[in-house]
């Protein structure tokens, strides 16, 4: 059976030695008393939820998955499921970071994701069900009326009720300009919503007492393509003036998915029939109201195959440790035994060691990203404000895809260290593995976010955004630049930013000539762009090490960084320069192939 221990002794290496978090949230007024034994406290009391409350019911979960009553069309969670949500809520976990004026606890975004990393890890297809309220939170909080704000805010900030977004149609799935879901005006202001939604996570479970889908659908008058979408929000059960809940409204689960992975999550076929709804934003305007939804679930997605990487990592480490098998190639290492543990065959390390620099990279990076999101939302300077919203941007195509990517490229190798007995169910990694294997799907597929990071994101703007992270990396060559003991961290980050300048531009001027060019070079764009910045992240925590070495600081923990990011420079960097020269390959080797292809 699987085991897992909350990195909590990394976070707080991430946040405070080398983000310096707590500087950085006192300038926002409302974070500005929140100081780290605050922070490191909350973060202890989830790891404790994450491992003793959810991580006991991942693999029974699993097994049993959901059961739809087709005459009912109520889902049952498997057992166990229904139980911890409530101690969740109890606990005022779901109100974490939302805000105090419909019951949150008003603390930082970063906070939240830290917890949500240990709750990935734990259980990701449980914590679908709270994980997805939170966007639907934000989208309201964002776009929502007054009334809607007051009438539903409330309710998803305690967790008393729970949130979903409906976009995916049997016909389509990222060119939402296709969907066909209609939305007919009433007299009372209120909309007759009627369509097909499928792949709808957590789109009907018995784990809270009412479900707030956010629906895109069309009203009568709209125009064709994505211009023509709006947003509108569909309870389950429909809501009273006094706030109590009233009749079912004519929005159900018709079918649950049989799907490769994430089998405690149940992801539905959502039937409208005339259902009720309100409409969110401005007519035709929904999908822009929507993104506040979908880009927290993209870095939401990124944080899911975070924390599957830690968690096939630390069993990985222990299984290496403790199996027999051969001896060392370059002598017995275990001579009370009659083998060596297999942690001391080089490949194996190498396995683990990509599994752990995956972990602390991803977790880097998303703190990062996370304190961006608290800094555009809530700092005073709006000049602040719209560089961190504009560096956000930037990096939420790279979390969701690079840390998915990796995610499962790490929970493979894991699975492999464990040999056959990887394959074998009660070892708990044949499921992290088919677990990891959705996050590279859905929230906009991996090549859907290389063609953002690429054609919107870099190329969209003459590479202004991608200038801001460059001079992040420029800062730090500058202050480290003369530092020896920094080269073999500073000297690849600055030559890959150099190369980085040189092969936008030369892609660009390709796209122009021809716009497949663009979608040849995206993928393998996005893992460049990946590779630098967490390059980028690893030099800072390899500085910080160096400089509490350096003080006397005898921790091992710090050791075990140095020997991390010397690890990810001299084996895992280096894939850029095989990216690079495939991206160059161009676009006729693909494109010109119908005859492969017939």
């Amino acid at each position: 059976m699987p085991t897992y221990t909350p990195p909590l002794r990394d976070m707080q290496f991430v946040l405070h030695e080398v983000l310096k978090v707590t500087d950085e949230l006192k300038v926002l007024p409302p974070h500005a008393e929140v100081d780290a034994d605050t922070i490191n406290a909350v973060l202890e009391e989830g790891g404790k939820f994450a491992a003793e409350v959810a991580f006991p019911l991942n693999i029974s979960g699993d097994t049993e998955g959901c059961r739809l009553d087709k005459t009912t069309h109520e889902v049952t969670t498997p057992q166990g499921f229904k139980e911890a949500y409530a101690q969740y809520v109890e606990g005022g976990w779901a109100a974490l970071s939302c805000d105090p004026q419909y019951g949150g606890q008003g603390l930082p975004f970063v906070v939240n994701q830290c917890f949500y990393e240990m709750m990935n890890a734990a259980n990701q297809a449980w914590t679908m069900y709270p994980g997805l309220s939170h966007g639907a939170y934000e989208c309201l909080h964002a776009h929502g009326t007054e009334a809607q704000k007051a009438l539903y805010l409330p309710k998803l900030t305690s967790g008393e009720w729970t949130g979903t977004m409906c976009l995916t149609e049997p016909h389509c799935g990222t060119d939402l300009g296709l969907l066909r879901t209609k939305a007919e005006p009433q007299e009372d202001g209120t909309y007759k919503i009627t369509g097909a939604k499928i792949f709808i996570s957590a789109g009907e479970h018995d784990m809270a007492a009412n479900i707030v889908h956010l629906v895109l659908a069309r009203l009568p008058d709209a125009p064709a393509g994505s211009k023509g979408i709006s947003l509108f929000v569909v309870p389950k059960f429909q809501i009273n003036a006094d706030g109590t809940l009233g009749e079912r409204n004519a929005i159900f689960c018709g079918a649950l998915e049989h799907k490769m992975g994430i089998h405690g999550n149940a992801t539905a076929q959502i039937h409208i029939d005339g259902a009720t709804g309100t409409l969110v934003g401005q007519p035709h305007k929904g999908l822009a109201a929507m993104f506040v939804m979908m880009n927290a679930a993209r870095l939401g997605v990124g944080n899911q195959s975070l924390g599957l990487t830690e968690v096939a990592y630390q069993n990985a480490l222990a299984y290496a440790k403790d199996r027999l098998q051969m001896r060392s190639l370059s002598g017995t290492k275990a001579k009370d035994k009659p083998a060596d543990p297999i942690i001391v065959h080089p490949d194996v390390r190498k396995m683990l060691l990509t599994a752990k620099a995956y972990a602390e990279g991803g977790r880097a990076l998303q703190c990062f990203c996370a304190v961006l999101l608290d800094k555009e939302l809530h700092h005073p300077d709006e000049k602040v404000r719209k560089d961190s919203g504009d560096l956000l941007a930037l990096l939420t195509p790279i979390v969701k895809a690079f840390i998915t990517d990796n995610g499962f490229e790490a929970a493979v190798m894991c699975q492999q260290v464990y040999g056959g007995h990887g394959f074998i169910k009660e070892w708990g990694m044949e499921q992290f593995v088919r677990d990891a294997r959705i996050n590279m799907i859905y929230e906009g597929t991996n090549t859907i976010q290389s063609l953002d990071l690429l054609g919107r994101k870099v190329l969209g703007n003459n590479g202004a955004t991608l200038k801001k992270f460059g001079k992040l990396v420029a800062a730090l060559v500058q202050e480290e630049g003369v530092n020896e003991k920094m080269a073999e961290f500073i000297n690849p980050i600055a030559y890959l930013g150099d190369q980085m300048t040189k092969f936008t531009t030369e892609i660009g001027f390709k796209g122009l000539q021809n716009p497949d060019e663009v979608g040849a070079a995206a993928v393998d764009y996005l893992r460049v762009a990946g590779h630098l910045v967490f390059g980028y992240f690893f030099a800072r925590m390899a500085q910080v090490a160096l400089r509490e070495i350096a003080a006397g600081n005898t921790d091992p923990f710090y050791g075990a960084k140095l020997q991390t990011a010397r690890f990810y420079f001299a084996k895992l960097l280096p894939e850029t320069a095989m990216l690079m020269r495939t991206a160059r390959a161009g676009s006729k080797v693909l494109m010109d192939t119908d005859l492969a292809l017939a």
